[in-house]
């Protein structure tokens, strides 16, 4: 049994390992963002209190936020343990998180961090690529596309999401690390982090995960 709690900014690859780890450990991969739509979708009470949030633009408040993570963790396929990825954001949901655990009569076993230079942040967030007619993805680095600028797959114009461009990406940044640098503090005071380097291949930072986990996988 194992839980855990991965941490990374945009664009560490937190959620490619989330998956393979889940699968590794068979134990479910839990995002906040999956939470939010399952609960939306499902209509649930406090997906309709989380929608009237999001269909303005205004963050869900955290007891919102935490009441749907409560939920989630007290459902069956969680009882050998989860990965929880992209939440606590804050000190405040964190205490609220170990609270939860508490009161389930489970702990926090990791806090993973996935780390990343900002530079390297930058240069896979705005290298990535969309085709305008079929939404096939690119990376200028990573998998670029055949012929500059035109989809492989339908020949279509390759565009720059506005959620790509290098300002965008930085603030994206300067957010998530203003909140995060607090969270690390706390979590290495509790002994739970566990630092990774993520400027390497996705295998060789999932082997070092498993290192650092005392696991051979």
């Amino acid at each position: 049994m194992m839980n855990i709690v991965l941490m990374g900014p945009p664009g560490a690859g937190k959620g490619t390992q989330a998956e393979v780890m889940a699968r590794k450990l068979f134990v479910p991969h839990i995002s906040t963002g999956d939470i939010f739509r399952a609960n939306i979708k499902a209509g649930t009470e406090l997906g309709q209190l989380a929608n009237q949030y999001i269909s303005k633009g205004d963050l869900v408040p955290d007891e919102v936020t935490m009441g749907m993570i409560k939920d989630r963790l007290s459902e069956d396929d969680c009882k050998d343990g989860f990965i929880l990825d992209g939440l606590p954001r804050t000190i405040v949901q964190a205490d609220a998180l170990a609270a939860i655990l508490a009161e389930q009569g489970k702990k926090l076993d990791k806090v993973v961090n996935i780390d990343v230079p900002t530079d390297k942040l930058i240069e896979r967030l705005s290298g990535r690529r969309v085709c305008r007619n079929c939404a096939q993805t690119y990376h200028l680095v990573n998998n670029p596309p055949t012929e500059p600028g035109r989809c492989d797959e339908c020949g279509g114009e390759l565009y720059q999401r506005a959620d790509d461009a290098v300002e965008t990406i930085q603030n994206r940044l300067d957010v998530y690390q203003a909140q995060s640098a607090p969270l690390i503090e706390y979590y290495a005071a509790k002994g739970l982090l566990l630092s990774i380097n993520g400027d390497q291949s996705i295998n060789n930072v999932l082997v070092e995960v498993g290192n650092g986990l005392g696991l051979n996988w």
